[in-house]
């Protein structure tokens, strides 16, 4: 599966327990993270800075549904099971 662009749910809806670069205690589920640009793509996409949490994410039918709100709705289910 190819990620879905004007989407942004991986970098929302999950939180992220270790250190972001600007962010560095993480982030919370929810919350969006500080590298989202405002066309929903990552800031440090490609960049050695990008944490390995991150580049190790990837889109897949059972995770990112079939739109956006299914993606956010999906991430957030599996984040609260695995809280």
């Amino acid at each position: 599966m190819e990620c879905r662009s004007n989407c942004g749910a991986c970098c929302i809806a999950p939180s992220i327990s270790g250190p972001l670069p600007g962010m560095p205690k993480g982030k919370a589920a929810g919350e969006p993270c500080l590298h989202l640009l405002e066309d929903l793509r990552c800031a440090l996409f490609g960049k050695p800075e990008r944490p390995a949490v991150c580049a190790r994410f990837q889109p897949a039918a059972d995770v990112c549904g079939s739109s956006r709100d299914n993606a956010i709705w999906l991430i957030s289910e599996l984040e609260a099971a695995t809280a």
